[in-house]
């Protein structure tokens, strides 16, 4: 069963949404949109290395934050509410020195107010290098703080 409130989730929809933002920047690109997880690819270079010349946790954990952030808006009536994370932990597992990782992105929980997704990290050879728990808030539209999301905007 597709959990996308849109039937027409696809990479390049969510690729479109990067332009100009922190997933553009660390090169992130959506590669694959399935009925109940998305998949979403990093290069590893001097954009998401530590000083030790190993993927940095925080360019892991911003991978993560993005693929599971994207997923709640996606499965949500835009028009009704937005998502917000409330949480996120990971596990770093394996470092990685060059090449890309992979996140891919699951549901665990989607729920009336929060959704709960299980990240998993890999490498090039299909190596865990990181597990993620992303915990998104969903609130209603009417419930918005000012201006900070309009109807229009939260699509």
């Amino acid at each position: 069963m597709a959990i996308w409130f849109d039937k027409e989730v696809s990479p390049a929809l969510v690729n479109e949404v990067f332009r100009g933002t922190l997933p553009e920047f660390l090169q992130m690109e959506c590669t694959e949109v399935g009925e109940d997880f998305m998949k979403m690819k990093m290069p590893v270079t001097s954009r998401t290395l530590q000083p030790l010349g190993i993927l940095h946790g925080g360019a892991s954990c911003a991978l993560a934050e993005t693929i599971g952030s994207v997923s709640s808006h996606l499965a949500i009536d835009r028009n009704q509410y937005f998502s917000a994370g409330l949480e996120i932990n990971a596990n770093h597992i394996r470092t990685v020195k060059d090449g890309e990782v992979t996140a891919t992105c699951v549901p665990l929980h989607l729920g009336r107010n929060t959704h709960v997704w299980d990240i998993r990290i890999t490498d090039t050879e299909d190596r865990l290098v990181c597990v993620c728990r992303l915990t998104v808030a969903i609130i209603s539209l009417k419930k918005a703080p000012g201006n900070v999301i309009s109807k229009e905007k939260g699509k």
